[in-house]
């Protein structure tokens, strides 16, 4: 059975995409989401934690102008080398920051993510 949405709480997070293949491809390689094709304009994506989706209507905005998705990694290095093996490109490397270590990354489209840990 599915859980009811709370109230109030984010319940879905949505980027810009400009290629499902290349989406598809790296979030599966880089992290093992699955995903759900609505037409050509959007992808749905599990496993990520939180429910969302690609949506090449979006317009893509300039890197550093939105909000930031952050996802957790208990192997910082082990993630860092998976988003490598799969073409994301390292925007901020690995630094420490109050309450653990983190770097960024952005996507085939550009956005930009970063990951966590202790």
């Amino acid at each position: 059975m599915a859980s009811v949405p709370v109230t109030n709480t984010i319940n879905y997070l949505e980027l810009p995409m400009t290629d499902p293949a290349a989406t598809r491809t790296f979030y599966g390689t880089a992290f093992g989401w699955t995903f759900t094709e609505w037409g050509p304009d959007y992808l749905s994506f599990d496993g990520a934690g939180l429910d969302g989706g690609f949506d090449r209507t979006r317009p893509v905005g300039p890197r550093d102008a939105g909000p930031l998705p952050v996802l957790y990694a208990a192997d910082l290095a082990a993630a860092q080398a998976a988003i490598e093996a799969a073409g994301g490109a390292i925007v901020k490397p690995i630094f420490t920051f109050p309450g653990g270590r983190r770097f960024h990354f952005t996507d085939p489209t550009g956005n930009e993510l970063a990951i966590w840990s202790e």
